[in-house]
């Protein structure tokens, strides 16, 4: 479990991670925030988990089949050589209707000899709070709770099933199929429609990733990267999740630890700007038509964060019978932080309207809608940019002006107003044009030190923070002033420590921080790229890369001095942030293929 090494598989309805050496130890049915029916994540002795042991094993390696989300573990053993492909169904079977139920699909590849090993199947259902009976019966195997909410989960398999749950040595002289299900399956299930499922998902994947836009560097990562941002997008309503787990620690053996499986407005609205960027135009109509759906009333709060099917109540909840993660405790589900009232989200959301005016033709009526919920935004800044918050990093007992809040004020309005000259809408321009420069007045009047010759964290504050690297982002301060190259240099001088970066170093809620946050490293690379620093920026880059696990995965932190990921995993921040470093160091430019591509359209 060290070091995170896990692959995800998925079909956008749920996800599961799965071990190094090939054991599923997260799996949350039928959807991504249900119970874990594997969560030995969190508990190694309680979770539950299914594990494949091979009886004479040499070596085992892992890799994802070029451009798709399936995962391939192979093992290779004194007495044969086989594959596991692990993957979760997701194809097309109507016109733009798709086939993603709540399985699991491991189909093991015979590849030489006759390879030995064991199968340990151990499903926990309801996050192992309660006791889990499992029955062999003719067609499958059936796991389900016998006290606490009814749940239950069916295995289907080409191999001797009495001799799977028994943890009896199998023999492999071809190929076979293990198939978990939240539901019971009505057609009868063979290694054939095991395969034909493989097969049509693999399609799938190379379809998807064959409309990523490619650019002339760091092409593979850049892909991975967009494949695991899908993986964490949420089909039924079209929300995005922050990571796929809960309560993965910030640090070993202390309590930062938080559940993720939700869509934070933040997060989703920059996952889907850059994956507007990358081709993806589908996920943005999606995520727009989530946000619009949420706000049915004109003068209604905009949360923070949103279950992934429209949840507005997120109850934070602690699993006392988990140990966590490595003894990292407390185990949470819910999140509180949805209570929280965080200013930047406005203007990160009418950021994504902005784009989706640019780039898709929209009919009158959903102009009309966006243009609604605009205009209701900019009311909602007009009232609150004055007033302090939570932050970008929700700090949970203590509210103030935090500069990157003020920025994504000015943002909204910004955005609003470019909003509005595009639908020629020129009534409101001098007001808010007015509120515009305000805020921009206040953020440069208020939010500069002059000691640290730098943008700080907070209006009167010379505390540092990573978050102001991305003024320039979202075009409020041009790379080329000196203020912002002042404020780059100065970030970096006070919060980097062993390559590495702090979000901030001020003490917040629960002490100090003690490990560094991904996406800032990402955000300095970005930021020193830009700055003119090209060739530092691009061996911190390199060296980064060189930090995710054996599949080109992050998570949401690393550890100043061992390098080990930590945190949420795998986190949508990192693999954007990651993807918008790499585009900005190969400067935009894209490969001679796609250049062909587009002047062929």
């Amino acid at each position: 479990m060290d070091n995170l090494n896990y692959g995800i598989v998925g079909n956008c309805k749920s996800a599961a991670l799965i071990s190094k050496d090939g054991s599923i130890d997260w799996l949350c049915l039928p959807k991504f925030d249900s119970s874990s029916v594997f969560g030995r994540l969190l508990d190694d002795e309680k979770g539950g988990h299914m594990a494949i042991l091979p009886e004479k094993l040499n070596e085992s390696k892992q890799f994802y089949l070029p451009r798709t989300n399936i995962l391939c573990t192979r093992f290779e053993c004194e007495d044969g050589i086989f594959e596991v492909h692990d993957f979760m169904p997701r194809y097309e079977n109507q016109k733009e209707k798709y086939y993603s139920p709540p399985d699991i699909i491991r189909y093991f590849k015979h590849i030489t000899g006759n390879p030995s090993f064991r199968i340990v199947y151990d499903p926990r259902l309801e996050y192992a709070e309660f006791e889990t009976k499992t029955v062999v019966s003719d067609h499958y195997i059936k796991s389900n709770t016998t006290k606490g909410p009814y749940d239950s989960l069916y295995l289907y398999t080409s191999f001797d099933k009495q001799k799977l749950v028994a943890g009896e040595i199998l023999h492999l002289p071809e190929d076979q199929f293990i198939l978990v299900s939240y539901n019971q399956k009505l057609l009868r299930q063979d290694v054939k429609r095991a395969y034909l499922k493989l097969m049509r998902t693999q399609v799938y994947w190379l379809n998807w990733s064959e409309r990523t836009t490619r650019f002339k560097e760091y092409n593979d990562e850049i892909n991975r990267s967009a494949l695991t941002l899908k993986l964490l997008s949420y089909e039924k309503t079209g929300a995005v999740l922050a990571a796929l787990t809960t309560s993965l620690p910030e640090t070993i053996g202390e309590e930062r630890n938080w559940d993720y499986r939700f869509c934070w407005i933040r997060d989703a609205s920059m996952v889907v700007r850059i994956m507007t960027g990358l081709g993806h135009l589908s996920l943005t109509q999606r995520y727009l038509d989530f946000i619009i759906s949420l706000l049915p009333e004109k003068d209604e709060r905009i949360q923070i964060m949103y279950g992934i099917s429209g949840e507005k109540k997120l109850s934070e909840k602690v699993l006392k019978h988990l140990k966590g993660y490595e003894g990292s405790c407390p185990v949470r589900i819910g999140n509180a932080a949805y209570k929280q009232k965080q200013n930047d989200i406005y203007g990160i959301l009418v950021d994504v309207v902005y784009q989706q005016f640019k780039l898709f033709p929209a009919s009158l009526e959903y102009s009309e809608e966006l243009w609604t919920l605009v205009r209701n935004i900019v009311k909602m800044v007009e009232r609150n940019w004055q007033k302090p918050d939570k932050g970008i990093w929700e700090f949970r007992n203590e509210s103030r002006h935090f500069t990157f809040s003020k920025v994504l004020c000015w943002v909204a309005i910004d955005r609003a107003v470019k909003i509005g000259n595009l639908l020629k809408q020129e009534e409101v321009f001098t007001q808010w044009e007015k509120l515009r420069d305000r805020i921009r007045d206040s953020i440069l009047k208020n939010a500069w030190s002059e000691e640290k010759q730098s943008f700080t964290q907070a209006y009167g504050s010379d505390d540092l923070d990573a978050s102001v690297l991305l003024m320039e982002s979202y075009g409020f301060i041009q790379a080329s002033d000196p203020r912002f190259k002042s404020t780059v240099l100065a970030v970096q001088r006070e919060l980097e420590h062993d390559g590495l970066m702090y979000r901030y170093k001020n003490e917040d809620d629960f002490g100090e921080p003690q490990s560094a946050f991904t996406i800032c490293s990402f955000w300095l690379i970005n930021s020193l790229y830009k700055i003119g620093y090209k060739e530092e920026a691009r061996e911190r880059f390199n060296r980064l890369l060189s930090y995710s696990n054996h599949l080109g995965l992050f998570s949401e932190d690393l550890d100043f001095k061992t390098k080990r990921m930590l945190g949420n995993f795998p986190q949508a921040y990192s693999h954007l942030a990651m993807i918008e470093s790499a585009i900005t160091i190969s400067e935009g430019e894209l490969s001679l293929e796609e250049v062909i591509r587009e002047a062929i359209k």
